[in-house]
């Protein structure tokens, strides 16, 4: 029942490009012809539950016949099966490669509704799941300079990751609309990036706050090696819990660390940030984002990537910033910039698959590549984009057109 049931599932999804499938009996089933752009994929089924764990859900059955080596690609890769996958669906035309059974739907929603209330103890366990996993590893993946875990900007011109992330900062920064002697605070700092960029660049006192050991102890080396350890700071500390204690600052910047703040909190998030933003600040939220609708963090990233994570859509964000009259000053949307980011980790993961797989084994980079293939599919073909939204608390304290930005940047980027 469960293979006549994949293959009507995967003959109503493929058209364009091919993929083979090969059965744990031995029979084989062929779907799609052969067209430009689109990957020919051959799979194999070692045995006869991939089928059902796959209907069941079909991210995470996938996920899991995957990194258990019990569904094998035996031409192309993953990226390329996801790809096929979701670029005969894509979300603009209102497609879909199938949802997982009512029962999971309803189990993954009760669960996703109990772990997205992240407590101080729970995002600080949720954060070190995913980041304190290794600094190593994560240098494998990222660019050497910056160390950017989050979206790069591939302006005209820019062709490596490490001129895209570096692109990227000095985008951010001009929206920063930055002035010396400023007082800036970078909430969710990674390895210190962010925060080593602007020091360098200008004579400002940055703050950076994680919750990531691994991190924090990273971002105060890199830190004393950039020679900016007198203007750069480095905190182990909630967001909340830096809010009570009445700092303020003339900038806030947030790059990649909304995701992780949990639906039930983006109130007190955005209540904190207006708290802690002097009458004429400036700050700059950069978080991935949903094209559509609200909607659930599905069962394979909750399980095994992001843990209390949800990202958000551009109306439930603004919503609950207007409560704290933080004026949304710009919006941009960043639509494919993510896809090519994704597609420059994935290609570094491969190139250091062994050194990968002795950190840990051959199912965490099965996983983790699952997790790059996917989310970079959902940004090329899915409803994934990403969104800086610079917000202020005073109307006048921003020049009237957006002119400053690119001549802020270009000024950045010929130091």
């Amino acid at each position: 029942m469960s293979k006549r049931l994949i293959t009507r599932y995967l003959a109503g999804i493929i058209k364009r490009g091919t993929l083979a499938v090969y059965f744990a009996d031995e029979s084989t089933e062929n779907f799609g012809k052969p067209a430009e752009g689109f990957p020919d994929v051959v799979i194999r089924f070692v045995d006869r539950k991939v089928s059902r764990d796959i209907l069941l859900d079909p991210r995470l059955g996938a996920a899991e016949a995957f990194m258990d080596g019990r569904l094998l690609i035996e031409r192309g890769g993953i990226m390329e099966l996801v790809e096929l996958l979701r670029a005969n669906a894509p979300w603009d035309r209102g497609g879909s490669i199938g949802r997982p059974s009512r029962l999971r739907r309803l189990r993954n929603h009760a669960a996703f509704t109990l772990e997205s209330v992240n407590s101080r103890i729970g995002s600080q366990r949720n954060v070190a799941h995913h980041y304190d996993i290794g600094n190593a590893f994560y240098q494998l993946m990222l660019d050497d300079q910056h160390m950017q875990y989050s979206c790069a900007y591939w302006d005209e011109g820019v062709e490596t990751l490490a001129e895209a992330q570096e692109a990227k900062l000095a985008h951010i920064a001009a929206k920063l609309a930055l002035a010396p002697g400023q007082e800036v605070l970078d909430i969710g700092c990674g390895w210190g990036g962010m925060a080593i960029y602007l020091a360098r660049r200008m004579d400002l006192s940055v703050t950076g706050i994680t919750l990531s050991e691994e991190q924090l102890g990273l971002a105060r080396t890199r830190a004393d090696e950039a020679g900016v350890s007198d203007r750069v700071k480095f905190e182990l500390i909630d967001y909340r819990d830096l809010a009570a204690s009445g700092q303020r600052f003339d900038r806030i910047v947030s790059v990649g660390m909304f995701e992780h703040v949990g639906r039930p909190q983006f109130a007190t998030f955005f209540s904190c940030c207006a708290n802690m933003l002097v009458d004429d600040g400036v700050m700059l939220l950069h978080t991935i984002g949903r094209i559509g609708a609200p909607g659930t963090t599905d069962a394979f990233t909750r399980k095994y990537i992001f843990p209390g994570g949800y990202i958000p859509a551009l109306s439930e964000t603004v919503a609950a910033s207007e409560k704290y009259r933080l004026i949304a000053s710009d919006v941009e949307m960043l639509r494919l910039h993510y896809a090519r980011t994704l597609r420059a980790w994935y290609a570094n993961c491969e190139a250091h698959r062994e050194r990968i797989e002795a950190m840990f084994d051959a199912r965490f980079y099965r996983m983790w590549t699952f997790y790059l293939a996917g989310a970079t599919a959902a940004f090329e073909h899915g409803g994934m984009c990403n969104y800086q939204i610079q917000y202020c608390r005073d109307r006048r304290a921003l020049p009237l057109t957006r002119g400053y930005i690119g001549e802020g940047e270009e000024a950045l980027r010929g130091r």
